[in-house]
């Protein structure tokens, strides 16, 4: 009995038929094309498909509709989240932006006052030396005068009477002035002096009650912070986001000086400061220390990759606890709902999801990355943020320079770093061509191992069409950088608020 073929089996024998060299050597490679891209490079050919291998009625006129639908629903969603997220980016900016003019203007409004009242003390000796030599002139001149000239004895004498008159009435002045500042000043000690009193009696009284109130709340929080241990200590992590400056790699490697990250530090206390760049220097290549730009490489994308890795864990905390639950709230189905789209799980598989919801190794990303991107000076690694060398047909990419004439693939496209190392993340996740690593990196968690990068190396043969070569060059990477220091790193709970300038 004769086989029924499928659509695709049908498209891939009117390829043969045809010759088409490119689905061949497609197939030669063992890659597995989708109907749609057998259809389009067949379209592609001049090839016309006949319309006895179409699908059936209801598949194009009903199912097929409401999967476009259903995907541009989900695609609306995306695009109004990332709205919101933009939104809020912008208000954050802005906030940030006032506080820091305003900051500025009262810095200048108070260094001008600073300078006014410096050149203000300047003045007051040299207006002193003016009315003393005013007065000292005025006066010899009234006693030349009685002294040359001959006047009245009457005249004289009322000059003379008036003179002491002027100095005694001036005197008088002077010592009331200061006899009433000391006795304002004096008034002033004895109120302080009454008042400190009165503080410390009223303060000395309710000190067991201080006490016994401060003591209470501490044990309660005590008790309460030990199960969700993990969640206090993120949110109080201050995340340092580097905005888009074109920062220079001399301002970055000083910016790490500032901030006393070294890597020796992290490989010895197994910590990272979560400081999170956007864009790589333009200028790492210019340097010349071979060690200087690989550290600068590796202190730039680990805090990326160990803040991806943290927020995988928590998601995996969070789905166990709620699949030990009996009954789950409506939030809790809809964040369900939303892990298993975006890890491309089909069916409502809980174990296919923890299969899938899991760490990458620090060790593997940081070799891939420095692979992948020259150590952070590849053209698509400075022009799209591409620090893995992602392929696209559809998305904005970057087309590469050596692309053979028949492939229209490009290295996909990323607004920030971070971006590009969770959509790394999710493509060994989700993809089939990284199933044997999944399935390797569960065995080692089944059996209570470190889910360490040497071991699973070998099972990323499909990331690069140099197979096994491939590899072996990744693992010599992680031994000669040392990579493998980093598996256990975490980020720390606090760290420095940095200001930079642009």
């Amino acid at each position: 009995m004769k086989k029924k073929l499928s659509y695709r089996d049908k498209l891939l024998e009117l390829a043969y038929i045809y010759n088409v060299k490119e689905i061949q050597e497609y197939t030669k490679r063992r890659k597995n094309l989708t109907t749609g891209q057998i259809e389009l490079i067949l379209k592609k050919n001049k090839i016309i498909i006949p319309k006895e291998f179409k699908t059936n009625f209801i598949k194009e006129n009903f199912v097929k509709p409401i999967s476009r639908l259903k995907t541009n629903i989900i695609d609306y969603k995306e695009e109004k989240i990332k709205d919101k997220n933009r939104f809020i980016r912008r208000v954050e900016n802005y906030k940030y932006d006032t506080t820091r003019k305003v900051n500025h203007g009262i810095s200048n409004l108070w260094r001008g006052l600073g300078k006014i009242g410096y050149n203000f003390l300047n003045i007051i000796p040299k207006l002193g030396t003016t009315i003393a030599q005013f007065f000292g002139n005025l006066f010899t001149d009234v006693f030349n005068s009685i002294y040359n000239q001959q006047i009245d004895q009457k005249s004289a004498r009322n000059v003379i009477i008036g003179f002491f008159v002027v100095a005694g009435v001036t005197t008088a002045i002077i010592a009331g002035i200061n006899t009433y500042q000391n006795f304002d000043f004096s008034e002033k000690k004895l109120e302080t002096k009454k008042k400190e009193t009165e503080v410390k009696k009223e303060i000395k009284r309710p000190e067991p009650e201080i006490k016994k109130e401060k003591t209470k709340p501490e044990v309660k929080l005590k008790k309460e912070t030990k199960k969700p241990e993990l969640k206090v200590k993120k949110n109080n992590v201050a995340e340092v986001i580097l905005p888009d400056l074109n920062l220079k790699t001399e301002t970055v490697i000083q910016l790490f000086k500032d901030v006393d990250y070294d890597l020796r530090t992290v490989r010895n206390e197994k910590l990272v400061k979560p400081i999170y760049f956007t864009q790589f220097p333009k200028d790492l290549d210019d340097l010349q220390s071979v060690k200087l730009k690989k550290e600068t490489f590796l202190k730039i994308v680990l805090p990326l990759v160990v803040a991806e890795n943290e927020k995988i864990l928590d998601d995996r905390e969070k789905l166990k606890n709620l699949t030990e639950k009996k009954f789950t709230s409506d939030a809790e189905k809809q964040w369900l709902r939303q892990k298993l789209l975006e890890y491309k799980v089909k069916k409502g598989d809980l174990n296919e999801l923890m299969l899938r919801m899991d760490m990458i190794p620090a060790s593997i990303a940081l070799a891939q990355a420095a692979k992948e991107s020259g150590w952070g000076t590849s053209r698509f690694a400075l022009e799209g943020n591409a620090i893995f060398g992602q392929w696209t047909w559809d998305g904005q990419g970057i087309a590469p320079l050596k692309r053979d004439g028949n492939k229209n693939h490009k290295i996909l496209k990323f607004p920030i770093l971070r971006a590009s190392v969770k959509a790394y993340k999710n493509n060994l996740n989700t993809h089939k061509s990284y199933s044997k690593f999944r399935e390797k990196r569960q065995q080692l968690r089944s059996k209570n191992k470190n889910i360490a990068g040497l071991a699973l190396t070998d099972t990323l043969k499909n990331y690069a069409q140099t197979g096994s070569e491939y590899t072996k060059i990744l693992n010599q990477i992680i031994t000669q950088n040392r990579l493998s220091d980093f598996e256990l790193v975490k980020l720390v709970n606090s760290v420095k608020q940095i200001e930079l300038n642009s």
